[in-house]
């Protein structure tokens, strides 16, 4: 490793680092830095500036060069990222492309990755969901994963925590399993979803639709317009970057926080190679760092390391972290960092289409849709596969303009439209079970250009995954039959892991240091000074959407953190 840069200890020391500016990296950084402690934040990727950075949040579909689709070339250079459907000509900029950042895939997965300031906060699909006990409780009724070492108790009062500062709009639906939170303001359903939660709650007891709870700022805009933020206008193209702060991203809301407390250092294009362990402290004590452009290595320092690059690339450096006392990574003495990857199974879907209610149409745009929580094996295991699946409800009124005639003839002709049936559509999100076969590992022959090892991607559905998917379909299809649906649809999209972006674990929590890798604060169990609070800390997936909880996780790991430090 060429152009080692040493530069003065004191010069290069903080009271902490934060490796990793995305959803939970950020909130970490906000809440060391409100607390007083002078935090370096490490980004591997190019800043980005709120409001500044945002080259496309304005501009007009007919700016675009090619309508807002990719080019057929660079589909083909990108053939990962181009199955997000995220990934088009006004956000392309914010996506990993494929060659600039290779990894192995041993069995097909799509890694979609952000890097840059804020990461793939900037890109989320800023659902937010609480997870309950019957989550946290899952690996202990059916034996897969272990134990998660803590329960909602520990969390409550951090969801709402986190939840006043994020700005969460929803309804309270009094869902045991889905607890309800701190919210402005909710959406209505539309109704033809209004119309299936009549039905489906009358004839399925225990089963609900309710609108889905949602990041973005529908209220107490006094208390928001402090953090900078403006009300969200509905516009819908979210991950362009939004110029109002509607809705929460790391740029918007937690990083400016910290920054303007004066105790923020945030560096770009800083590749973390490895956490620094000192065999006669016998604890972490600074991060190596890779200047992305100059190949230049300087070191940092601090007493607490926060690790939260996401879940893959913070299994990747821990990994990669190594030294006399641990030489398969740091904390990884029992074997098992990198192993029990898990993701979301978003693979099922279902459309029909309803021919009532033609008193009502949609117009306009809204940042959620309906959202049918988990109803298998709630109360008891009824089904042959584990765990279950939430559903999104999405309801709108077709509608066909006519486009001919110019002048005043063309203007009367887009303002009368005729609108044709409700489409109703649903896919699922399914929660997979944590496996020792699904897998990350170092490719110690295969480098990247700062020299650091390729990761190994190990990681594939299982029969349990299929007969969700085969549930799913038949379940949906059958409520979309009973509310007079017609032209039902089912389909297995069959797309690869990786897609739903929601991947976990390989340094998992747990009570036992020969089982798990992190305890119930998020410290590494055999080096207590570091944390993890991102996605791979998760022991098994649940079916909601992860970041709210990831930041719910940071903000109750820096509390411990400053209260118990030395």
């Amino acid at each position: 490793m060429a152009n080692l840069n040493i530069k003065g200890k004191e010069e290069n020391s903080f009271g902490a680092i934060v490796i990793g500016s995305g959803m939970s990296g950020g909130f970490a950084a906000k809440e060391l830095c409100d607390k007083g402690v002078k935090t370096l934040v490490l980004e591997r990727g190019r800043s980005v500036v709120h409001n500044k950075d945002y080259p496309t949040t304005n501009m007009m579909p007919w700016e675009f060069e090619h309508r807002g689709q990719i080019p057929e070339d660079i589909q083909r250079e990108n053939p990962v990222v181009s199955r997000c459907y995220a990934f088009r000509e006004d956000a392309a900029h914010f996506f990993v492309k494929d060659q600039e950042h290779p990894y192995i895939q041993e069995k097909p997965f799509d890694w979609i990755r952000g890097y840059q300031t804020g990461g793939k906060s900037l890109l989320w699909a800023r659902q937010v969901q609480r997870w309950s006990d019957h989550d946290f409780e899952g690996p202990a009724r059916d034996g897969f994963a272990v134990d998660w070492p803590i329960r909602y108790k520990d969390l409550a009062p951090w969801y709402s925590y986190v939840e006043k500062f994020v700005g969460v709009a929803g309804f309270h639906d009094g869902i045991p399993h889905l607890p309800d939170g701190e919210f402005l303001p909710g959406i209505e359903l539309t109704a033809a979803e209004e119309y299936f939660k009549s039905v489906v709650e009358e004839k399925y007891p225990g089963r609900n639709v309710i609108s889905g709870r949602y990041a973005h700022i529908t209220g107490n805009a006094e208390y928001y317009a402090k953090q900078g933020r403006g009300i969200c206008q509905h516009r819908t193209i979210c991950q362009r970057g939004c110029p109002f702060g509607g809705y929460f991203s790391s740029n918007s809301a937690s990083l400016p926080w910290a920054q303007r407390t004066g105790n923020l250092t945030l560096k770009n294009h800083a590749v973390v190679h490895s956490i620094i362990y000192d065999d006669t402290q016998q604890k972490a004590t600074g991060v190596r760092v890779i200047d992305a452009n100059t190949k230049e290595v300087t070191e940092y320092y601090a007493p607490i390391i926060f690790v939260n690059a996401s879940a893959l690339n913070t299994n990747l450096i821990l990994l990669n972290s190594t030294s006399k006392r641990f030489p398969h990574g740091l904390g990884n003495d029992n074997g098992l960092m990198g192993k029990f990857i898990a993701f979301h199974n978003y693979r099922g879907g279902v459309s029909g289409e309803y021919e009532g209610l033609k008193s009502f149409t949609t117009e306009g745009k809204r940042p959620t849709s309906g959202y049918m929580p988990r109803f298998r094996n709630v109360d008891k295991q009824e089904t042959k596969f584990l765990r279950g699946y939430a559903a999104g409800i999405h309801g709108t009124r077709s509608k066909d303009v006519d486009y001919s005639g110019t002048g005043a003839d063309l203007v009367k002709n887009i303002m009368n439209p005729s609108y044709g049936p409700w489409r109703i559509g649903s896919h699922m999100m399914g929660e997979t079970i944590p496996k020792e076969s699904n897998y990350v590992a170092l490719d110690t022959a295969q480098k990247d250009e700062w020299d650091m090892p390729q990761l190994k991607v190990n990681v594939d559905y299982d029969q349990n995954d299929l007969d969700m998917i085969k549930d799913y379909r038949e379940q949906l299809a059958e409520m979309f039959d009973a509310a007079g649906f017609k032209n039902i649809r089912t389909w297995d999209d069959e797309r690869r892991p990786g897609l739903d972006i929601h991947e976990m674990g390989g340094v998992r929590m747990g009570h036992d240091p020969k089982t798990s890798l992190l305890n119930k604060h998020h410290q590494l169990h055999a080096c207590p000074n570091v944390y993890v609070t991102d996605g791979a800390c998760m022991t098994s997936t649940s079916t909601q959407n992860p970041s709210l909880t990831y930041m719910v996780f940071a903000a109750r790991a820096v509390d411990h953190a400053l209260k118990n430090q030395g």
